[in-house]
């Protein structure tokens, strides 16, 4: 990952963005019965997470690095019923794993320099245009907006799985910024303006409108096989994305 980076830096003139797994990735899905061989603790588990994420932080920043984005499927399996059901079943204590994955998180921004950004993508499945968690952000929005020491969150609010802009009233006032992703990378229907500025317009109604911005709600390409839509489709939101921006944001 290292070398990716260092190749993509020495090919761009703006700020190259690395994105990792974030550390709650590493647990939820193999859950406490997986290591607890290992770690009878579960605290200690998550200590040498962390430890271990400051060092890849810093080796990062090291070769140049200074927007790092951490990829989290995990707060949003914490707002689907069935994702939460299927972690008690792995042996978690599900309502203190909130509390856990932000502390693991925030100890790693503790070795966030200050001319580095860390921002983090809630992501709700993207393989091959298909999806693995549905609920609204509520459960966790308190402790996510306000817990975590994060400069910012990419959101997905392309369909109605992700819930209604509410729990956006937790974002702390001037403090951090929100990407909105109203526009999907699923499929290559092109989203009316109108309708997003619109959905904008409705996110402003609980936090204030310059700390949002505009993206897709998700990569692409999670994997090399990509997702159910053309290249000319892509550029085509992107394209629109820009347009947008202009228009809300000037």
């Amino acid at each position: 990952m290292l070398e990716d980076f260092v190749f993509l830096r020495e090919r761009t003139r703006v700020v190259p963005k690395m994105t990792i797994p974030s550390p709650s990735v590493l647990h939820f899905r193999p859950g406490y019965n997986a290591i607890r061989s290992i770690y009878p603790d579960i605290d200690e588990f998550f200590d040498d997470l962390a430890i271990a994420y400051r060092k890849a932080l810093r080796a990062f920043y090291d070769v140049g690095c200074r927007y790092l984005q951490l990829d989290d499927t995990v707060w949003a399996y914490l707002c689907s019923e069935e994702q939460v059901a299927g972690a008690r079943a792995r042996g978690d204590d599900v309502e203190r794993l909130p509390e856990r994955y932000a502390r693991t998180i925030n100890r790693l921004l503790e070795a966030k320099p200050a001319d580095m950004i860390v921002t983090m993508h809630v992501c709700r499945g993207n393989f091959r245009s298909t999806w693995i968690s549905s609920g609204g952000y509520e459960p966790v929005a308190e402790i996510l907006f306000q817990g975590l020491n994060l400069d910012g969150y990419f959101l997905e609010y392309d369909t109605e799985r992700a819930g209604g802009f509410e729990p956006l009233r937790f974002l702390p006032r001037g403090e951090k910024i929100v990407v909105l992703g109203l526009i999907t990378s699923k499929s290559g229907t092109l989203e009316k303006r109108d309708d997003i500025k619109r959905r904008i317009d409705e996110a402003a109604k609980f936090a204030p409108l310059e700390q949002f911005a505009l993206s897709p709600q998700c990569g692409f390409a999670s994997t090399e096989e990509g997702n159910i839509l053309t290249e000319e489709a892509q550029w085509a939101k992107l394209a629109e994305i820009v347009e947008i921006a202009d228009e809300v944001w000037g």
